[in-house]
């Protein structure tokens, strides 16, 4: 072999090691949540804009996103989250209150109220403490997410706790389950995506659930009455795009920016969404001909006196400070 080639050789080496290295594969994050994806469920759309707008960034950096429950089930997200094993989660925050108690209070009879409390509440102490047991548990928040929610059933219109006394309810957490329970309803314990099928069978008679839920999974299809959030909204649920710690950590200053900013944009993004949801829950269930009706301020106090005596009461009982934080909520102007 010449000079020449064996020069030409290393050359040619060196022009590939240059290459891969310039190359080099895009690290991937993996998102998964329980929602429909590609049906414009805004918590999926939440998650395709980090995805897109990461992408787009040119920081080296891939987001795939696993809508439908395809990676993890609902209830396994959370310690996949805080383990690393998955990057990213659009997560109903509640889902984890058996982790942390106090996470609880994001699905609280009452405290919210209306969407522009909602926001109000984002910059309150009382999600200030949330966010940091969230931090503590090895997570971060990309992005605030508040749902309105609704609860329909099979039988009638629920309007005071009378009308759910006998019921067999679909609760989406452990304090909507004590207000419910202490109304004289007993409880059945599912993720959203099982609703459809509990309702159709028989296994539940009614369900709490959020308003993009309520037409992602189709609920109209099997209930005869929704009591919507209206300007008297009991249901309201922390819904945030969450990340994995031990994933943020791996990443470097440019792709961590990139995710924050993106996180930001899908913010804004439900922010603009959010009451929206509601408009069209109202709209899906009135022309598949399902009464909806709304509580007045009176029908709204009844339950609000009956979630203190029993979902208030229990978490102020059960979480360190919890008396505190329902106060921080509540007294957010």
């Amino acid at each position: 072999m010449t000079h020449f080639r064996r020069g030409g050789i290393a050359l040619a080496l060196a022009g590939a090691v240059l290459s891969g290295s310039a190359f080099a594969a895009p690290t991937v994050l993996r998102a998964s949540h329980q929602f429909p994806g590609g049906k414009g469920d805004v918590r999926d759309e939440m998650v395709q804009i980090i995805a897109r707008d990461v992408k787009a960034a040119g920081v080296e950096l891939d987001v795939q996103v696993y809508p439908g429950a395809s990676l993890f089930k609902p209830n396994e997200q959370w310690n996949a989250l805080v383990n690393g094993q998955l990057d990213i989660s659009s997560f109903p925050l509640d889902y984890a209150s058996g982790k942390v108690r106090a996470f609880g209070a994001t699905l609280m009879p009452g405290l919210v109220r209306s969407h522009e409390r909602a926001a109000r509440v984002n910059n309150s102490e009382f999600m200030k403490e949330i966010k940091a047991k969230v931090d503590k548990a090895g997570v971060i928040v990309l992005s605030d997410a508040w749902l309105a929610g609704a609860i329909a059933s099979k039988k009638a219109c629920i309007r005071t706790p009378d009308d759910i006394k006998g019921l067999k309810v679909r609760s989406a957490g452990p304090t909507f389950a004590a207000m419910w329970q202490s109304a004289g309803a007993s409880i059945v314990s599912i993720p959203s995506n099982e609703v459809y099928n509990a309702l159709q069978t028989g296994v539940a008679d009614a369900t709490d659930t959020s308003s993009g839920s309520f037409v992602s999974f189709r609920i109209y299809e099997q209930v005869k009455c929704l009591t919507a959030p209206g300007e008297n909204a009991l249901w309201f649920m922390y819904e945030p795009v969450l990340m994995s710690k031990k994933s943020f950590s791996r990443l470097n200053k440019a792709q961590q920016d990139a995710l924050l900013k993106a996180g930001k944009k899908s913010e804004a993004y439900f922010a603009k969404e959010a009451k929206g949801l509601d408009d069209e829950m109202v709209k899906t269930f009135k022309d598949h001909k399902v009464e909806v009706i709304t509580l007045t301020a009176a029908e709204y106090d009844q339950w609000v006196k009956v979630a203190r005596q029993s979902s208030y009461a229990e978490f102020a009982q059960e979480v360190p400070d919890g008396k505190k934080l329902i106060d921080a909520a509540l007294g957010v102007k």
